[in-house]
């Protein structure tokens, strides 16, 4: 059985995902460290860190992966938020997710496609040679 959310707490949630999306880095952390999911998603799917990535805020990825952020989530149209670093061509972001372990493959429309259809050669031949930092 589950409870439902009042109006006032839906739009709680939705200020926390518009903090993701205007890479507001210290007070999104501020809510996690209260309690909010770091792999909150919307209504389509979209995770604080595919927010945080599609919006190109490398900070608040890093932070996001941090406090343990789902690097291979997937949102409702097959969407990873290495797949929106890549589209939005935020190499520092790229390399954030791949050292967390983002798949390059993952979603259906994975990071390696979305490189090779828009033909960004910079990020594809990043994504397939990348080697993790220690």
């Amino acid at each position: 059985m589950s409870e439902e959310l009042t109006e006032e707490e839906l739009d709680y949630l939705r200020g926390v995902l518009d903090l993701a999306r205007e890479g507001e880095t210290q007070a999104l952390s501020t809510v996690i460290e209260r309690g909010v999911p770091v792999n909150l998603t919307g209504g389509s799917g979209d995770s604080l860190l595919i927010l945080a990535a599609y919006h190109d805020h490398p900070e608040t990825v890093r932070m996001l992966l941090e406090h343990g952020a789902d690097a291979n989530r997937v949102n409702d149209r097959g969407q990873t938020a290495l797949g929106a670093a890549v589209f939005r061509q935020s190499t520092p972001s790229v390399k954030l997710l791949l050292d967390y372990g983002a798949d390059v493959h993952a979603g259906s429309r994975s990071a390696a496609q979305i490189a090779d259809f828009f033909g960004l050669t910079d990020l594809a031949s990043l994504l397939a040679s990348y080697r993790p930092s220690s």
